[in-house]
């Protein structure tokens, strides 16, 4: 009105005036920008060198991708991500990539996605030659993880700066050894260790076909060096797709604690077969690998994943600012990734007894005479979780001083089933050191060069958000719903706001506008009825820019 934004229908619009913002000091408080920060920043930061726009398709910015490996992860990751960019297969091991090619011949790649869609692609190669990675902008290794450090190794003479390496999983230490293998060279590339596959998938065809079973919803990833985490999370979003969610995790080493076969596969296997639970003679038939962990089994585990979490706490003590958040214990890695799943999460025995993706899932044995069993004590669960996972715990165990007591009797035995020498007298000196994951595979000693080999700095300041120590919460309790008004226990059925219960949120909101409340962060649960209320009260309140978190932890106590 009159060149003045002051209008009738001015509150429903965008502009600063329909929120009663009319001055510059107004306005830079509601978008959350600190001038005198903002210019802080700008007068320590170097200019940045002009860079040319980018190319306007992806034709005139060819990406190539490099699939290590011809199991099913990588067979489904080559047919992937050859429907949109040039990919290379490349095979380390034997002959399979002459007998990929030749299985595939002239013809496509079938894919079956998790939604019924079939694809059809085909690779530009299929290779046992490491120069092609000279030509890759990505590699992505989808190998088992012993078989790492022969691929950086092939690689390294031919890698361009700037190359993104992403090992699916990366296992533990897998950063480190990277750094190892390709020495000087490393601080030019980034490293990308994800804590598990993508999918869950299968050949049909060895070589020509396969399915994906399912897709996860969100994967933990951590980038080496952790600046780089945004252009390392672009391409590999970009490269997956919608699902799943690449979630940045601080560091390599939260992955690398948080690796769950270091821990669940020998320490079953223990619980088992160990002097003290077996006589060593056949047994009548395959026991349950997961639904059959008793109480020893579940006091063994609990012994590993103990002494993980004192090597985390010992590390956040030595490294301020440091973050391993993810290297969690492994009862909550069970709730984090089997959510909802399993029919009783009380403890982490439970979740392993009651997961139905355990079903029937019995212990790696051998046949016998007279139809009995014998444990596969050289089954990859030794060979591969120990060397690449158990040492690496271990040995940053011994460089921080932390006692393992568990960790040595477990490891002390699979080394003895597997014919290999880690550990000698409680130390990692063995003659098969330089065959593992531990820090002193690579003559790693002192604690100053582990964090400069894990790219591991302390950290002297926190995010300006985060700089007050004080902090206000506000505890909001749901509107009524339609089950408080039946008197039905609700739990996690999601039901919606009574129309009671939809003025109690208007009147919540009324109410904290005004006390003079804003908020930076609200966390909800998943359910209708708390997000409704959330939504409600802070519109009521006029709280409109902060970010709006839903976790199903925030879920009312379920009932069953």
């Amino acid at each position: 009105v009159d060149g003045k934004m002051c209008g009738s229908d001015i509150g429903r619009t965008r502009a600063p005036q329909a929120t009663g913002i009319t001055t510059l000091d107004d306005f830079l408080k509601a978008s959350k920008i600190d001038k005198a920060a903002v210019a802080a920043e700008a007068a320590s930061t170097v200019p940045k060198p002009e860079k040319k726009p980018p190319a306007e398709s992806e034709e005139k910015n060819p990406f190539c991708v490099l699939v290590c490996g011809g199991g099913n992860a990588a067979q489904v990751a080559t047919a992937m991500f050859a429907l949109r960019y040039p990919t290379i297969a490349v095979s380390l091991y034997a002959d399979e990539a002459a007998k990929w090619k030749e299985a595939l011949g002239d013809d496509d790649y079938e894919l079956t996605l998790d939604t019924g869609k079939v694809v059809k692609s085909k690779p530009d190669d299929i290779t046992n030659d490491p120069s092609v990675a000279a030509k890759a902008d990505a590699i992505v290794l989808a190998v088992p993880s012993f078989a790492h450090g022969q691929y950086f190794e092939a690689f390294a003479p031919y890698m361009k700066p700037g190359t993104l390496v992403a090992c699916m999983p990366a296992r533990s230490g897998g950063d480190i050894l990277f750094a190892a293998k390709l020495g000087a060279k490393a601080k030019d590339m980034v490293f990308m260790g994800f804590e598990t596959l993508p999918w869950a998938c299968r050949f049909t065809e060895w070589g020509r076909k396969a399915t994906i079973l399912g897709t996860k919803g969100s994967i933990l990833a951590a980038v080496t060096p952790p600046a780089k985490f945004p252009q390392a999370f672009a391409l590999m979003q970009g490269m997956l797709g919608v699902f799943p969610a690449v979630t940045e995790s601080p560091n390599n080493l939260g992955i690398s604690l948080r690796n769950p076969g270091a821990q669940i596969h020998p320490g079953v296997m223990y619980g088992r077969w160990c002097p003290e639970k077996w006589d060593g003679n056949p047994v009548d038939e395959k026991p349950l690998f997961y639904q059959g962990v008793e109480e020893f089994s579940e006091s063994v585990l609990m012994g590993l994943t103990n002494e993980v979490q004192a090597i985390r706490k010992k590390m956040e003590e030595m490294v301020p600012g440091l973050d391993l958040r993810d290297g969690c214990t492994l009862h909550q890695w069970y709730l984090d990734s089997y959510a909802g799943q399993m029919t009783d999460d009380s403890s982490l025995r439970m979740c392993m007894n009651t997961n139905p993706g355990y079903h029937g899932l019995t212990h790696p044995c051998q046949d016998a005479d007279h139809g009995k069993f014998m444990p596969d004590l050289r089954y990859r669960y030794l060979t591969e979780d120990v060397p690449t996972g158990m040492c690496f715990n271990k040995g940053l165990g011994e460089i921080l001083g932390v006692p393992m007591p568990m960790t040595d009797k477990v490891l002390a035995w699979a080394q003895e089933c597997i014919g290999m020498s880690f550990m000698v007298d409680g130390k990692m000196c063995g003659s098969d050191i330089g065959k593992t994951r531990a820090p002193q595979a690579t003559g790693i000693t002192t604690l100053a060069a582990f964090c400069k080999a894990a790219a591991i700095e302390p950290v002297t300041s926190v995010p300006r958000s985060l700089a007050s120590p004080n902090f206000k919460v506000v505890f909001l309790r749901h509107g009524e719903s339609l089950w408080n008004v039946a008197n039905i226990f609700t739990g996690w059925a999601d039901v919606d706001l009574s129309p009671a219960g939809e003025l109690e949120a208007i009147e919540a909101g009324k109410c904290l506008k005004q006390k003079g409340f804003k908020f930076d962060v609200v966390f909800t649960s998943v359910l209708r009825r708390s997000i409704k209320t959330a939504w409600t009260a802070l519109m009521h309140s006029d709280n409109y820019s902060m970010p709006i978190i839903n976790s199903w932890r925030l879920n009312e106590r379920h009932y069953g």
